[in-house]
């Protein structure tokens, strides 16, 4: 099958795809409120309708939150699986939105044409790049390059408490020679990205107690223990002055990087002024000597997301409060294991708790960092696809998020996953005013009508 004439397509009929975006925006799709229930059911329903208008043989499947839709085309060649995930995120502060988030609009910025709206970029302008170059193949040859399978989840933003579950359950069906991702990023604005290793993350909430109620500082103050203060002490001592994390055991799997990947991502040019400038930062406050990259790609990392003691109201109360909670994370590499550093932390925790405290704690998800390895040739063909579409060549790096799904195919499927995504960085996700370049939009498109060509060939 030729490609220009899918690539032709695709330029041809962008104003079409742009509009089913735009229709699929529009639908409220927040998983993790239970009042968008409906919404979510509405945008598998739409998905559903859309794939079976190109060939899949689609179908919403349940599950006890929000459903599944899986689709399938193609009996022969190479078998693909693509994931992304239609629910969205809440839209709070609302008030900090330029435009209604499930109005999208098309607008003309100093970087050029941009796709405003909630899950425009995560995930559901990525996860049509996917649809519309399927659409584009089936278009021009009346059939897909190879077998085609989608796999769209409902609760990526909620925790994807159905997703383990079902993929053990329907094992055989999401089988593929290998799963494709859209839920990342170029790096910068023109090269685009392969991610080969994801962190893993672990979240803490910890509730330190002390007496039993509220109490007048002028009353209790410099007598009773005030559990603010064990809980600063307890945050302060995570890091030591080097900016290596306090756990014991915390570094326990924790590889060094490469020769080889070190010269990499030394050739990316990575400016971490530039980077840290963009939100009003310059200085790297991670562990001494590494290289920024690192820090943010190969490095592990304990971070205090919120805390939470006494009167934070308007005006001044001289209250010594009763308790006093923080919200921690911890960013995992290598072989670190999550459930060990927890036992850790909670130890270390109550180590430090005076006699006349109490600490509870609440588990917030915990889950291992992922590698995919490139050997696979896969790697190398969609490397070359993406490198003939943009004007820098593709990159093997780094991702400090954490993706889950792409470790779950592999624990759960054995099967590699290519994370391959358009986004950029300052599309905003999971805050107002998201957006997406259409130029990303656009040549995602083409990328991946370009891999799925270069994966038929043998």
């Amino acid at each position: 099958m030729t490609l220009d004439a899918v690539l032709a397509q695709i330029d041809a009929d962008l104003e079409n795809a742009t509009d089913r975006l735009l229709h699929l925006l529009r639908i409220p799709s927040i998983s993790t409120d239970p009042a968008y229930k409906d919404k979510c059911d509405a945008a598998a329903d739409w998905l559903v309708a859309d794939l079976a208008g190109i060939g899949f043989d689609t179908s919403k499947r349940p599950t006890p939150g929000h459903p599944m839709v899986m689709g399938h085309t193609g009996d022969s060649g190479p078998h693909v699986l693509f994931y992304g995930h239609y629910d969205v995120q809440p839209v709070d502060p609302l008030d900090l939105w330029d435009n209604d988030p499930f109005d999208p609009q098309i607008e003309e910025t100093a970087k050029g044409k941009v796709i405003r709206g909630r899950g425009s970029s995560d995930d559901k302008g990525q996860l049509m790049t996917f649809v519309e170059a399927c659409r584009a193949w089936k278009a021009v040859h009346g059939t897909l390059p190879g077998k085609i399978s989608i796999f769209f989840e409902g609760e990526e933003e909620s925790g994807s408490p159905s997703l383990v579950p079902f993929m053990r359950e329907n094992a055989q069906e999401l089988m593929a020679d290998v799963a494709l991702i859209c839920d990342t990023g170029l790096y910068g604005d023109s090269t685009p990205a392969i991610i080969t290793q994801l962190r893993g993350l672990l979240g803490e909430e910890i509730t330190i107690t002390g007496p039993d109620k509220d109490l007048h500082s002028g009353m209790y103050g410099g007598l009773a223990m005030n559990p603010a203060r064990v809980l600063a002490k307890i945050i302060a001592a995570l890091h030591d002055d080097q900016g290596r994390i306090t756990v014991p055991g915390f570094y326990d799997g924790v590889p060094e990087l490469s020769n080889e990947l070190a010269a990499s991502w030394d050739d990316l040019k990575f400016d971490h002024k530039d980077f840290l400038g963009e939100v009003g930062l310059s200085e790297p406050a991670g562990e001494v000597g590494r290289r920024p990259l690192e820090m943010i790609w190969s490095r592990p990392t304990c971070e205090v997301n919120g805390m939470i003691s006494g009167y934070t109201g308007e005006g001044f109360k001289t209250v010594l409060p009763s308790i006093a909670s923080a919200k921690i994370s911890f960013r995992l590499v290598g072989t670190q294991d999550p459930l060990a550093i927890r036992d850790s932390f909670r130890k270390m925790v109550q180590d430090m708790l005076p006699a006349d405290c109490t600490v509870s704690f609440k588990d917030h998800g915990a889950g291992p960092a992922g590698h995919m390895s490139t050997d696979n040739p896969v790697f190398a063909k969609a490397a070359g696809a993406l490198s003939d579409e943009w004007p820098n060549a593709a990159a093997y790096v780094g991702c400090g998020g954490s993706i889950p799904i792409a470790g779950h195919f592999k624990t759960v499927l054995d099967m590699d996953a290519m994370l391959i995504g358009f986004g950029k960085d300052d599309d905003a996700i999971h805050s107002p005013n998201e957006k997406y370049d259409l130029s990303s939009f656009h040549k995602g498109i083409r990328s991946w009508a370009r891999i799925l060509h270069a994966l038929s060939k043998d």
